[in-house]
């Protein structure tokens, strides 16, 4: 199993001086059925997000049947190659449910039972690698679909085209040939519409976890995902941690988890992660970010897709780090 070393810890500090093997940490016998579980989905996430950074759409086509409305030539030809990707955006949509489903099962063994949040990350840590990874594809299939607007524009297109053949076919119940109703296109469609929308999902479910697991004391979720950034973020700014990751792309995969966990905190926490109060300290996060994340939008993501950064609670001076 990947060694979880905890150096020091000061009870008096917000901080968690821990080093965590976010590349080779394997599961205990304990993890096992909700590792495999886990897996089972994540095995898939490579190639969807790959797809997603590669996607091309039918932006050529669907100009062309703007400017000439009349030509059922250009209709018909738009309409064939939009058709060619929709089971693309179908599997992105698709595979956003499962993130979902794999969300709460992480989350019910990361926070429940008697373990302290401490003790759930050193002696589940395979399990914090795998919602690590969830947190990192989020981002990442984030990041693609927001350099790629064809995705949008696409369905768009194509859900309109739908909607022009249903009229005249007049059947409200028609499917397409992926088998999709005008529900689940709309339900697609909203996905789309949001510009980072794995981050949304992700957040969404965290806080309906919340909501339905009542059982589970939200002071829980709140502290494990507090030290799950805060174990980020000593491992990026601690040489000696650094020098111990063998590839070089962990780097930014460990800024990308901060960033997710950052977000969901502030979506869980009555008060957010803003507020001058919060244990999150979010001064010393912005400084990393600026720091080691490079020109990505990882401050972006934190500033937009959170919940509570334009409150009145949140300090101008904090805001201001930002810029």
């Amino acid at each position: 199993m990947g060694k979880l070393l905890s150096i020091l810890r000061n009870p008096n500090s917000k901080d968690v001086d821990v080093f965590v093997d976010f590349e080779n940490a394997q599961p205990t016998e304990q993890e096992e059925v909700t590792y495999r579980n886990v897996e089972n989905v994540m095995q898939q996430a490579k190639a969807v997000l790959e797809d997603m950074q590669g996607y091309k759409g039918a932006t050529v086509e669907i100009r062309e049947a703007i400017n000439n409305p009349h030509s059922e030539e250009a209709q018909q030809s738009a309409w064939e190659a939009v058709q060619k990707h929709v089971d693309n955006l179908k599997s992105y949509y698709d595979f956003s449910k499962q993130i979902e489903s794999v969300v709460v099962l992480l989350l019910t063994d990361l926070c429940s039972g008697n373990m302290t949040s401490m003790e759930h990350l050193e002696q589940q840590q395979a399990l914090f690698r795998q919602f690590a990874q969830v947190l990192d594809y989020t981002l990442s299939f984030d990041e693609a679909k927001m350099v790629t607007p064809s995705v949008q524009n696409d369905f768009s297109y194509y859900r309109r085209r739908f909607n022009q053949l249903r009229m005249k076919a007049d059947n409200s119940q028609m499917e397409d040939d992926q088998g999709m109703t005008s529900e689940v296109q709309g339900r697609m469609s909203l996905f789309f519409a949001e510009s980072r929308p794995m981050m949304k999902c992700v957040s969404d479910t965290t806080s309906r976890f919340v909501l339905e697991h009542d059982d589970i004391p939200l002071e829980n979720i709140t502290e494990t995902l507090a030290k799950m950034a805060a174990i980020c973020r000593v491992m990026i700014t601690s040489t000696v941690y650094r020098d111990r990751l063998v590839n070089n792309d962990t780097v930014m995969f460990i800024l990308r988890v901060m960033v997710g966990v950052l977000i969901l905190f502030d979506h869980v926490h009555p008060n957010g992660a803003f507020v001058k109060t919060s244990v999150i300290e979010m001064e010393k996060y912005v400084r990393v970010l600026k720091q080691h994340a490079g020109n990505t939008n990882l401050l972006d993501a934190l500033k937009y897709t959170s919940k509570h950064f334009s409150d009145s609670t949140t300090p101008e001076s904090l805001k201001k780090t930002f810029a």
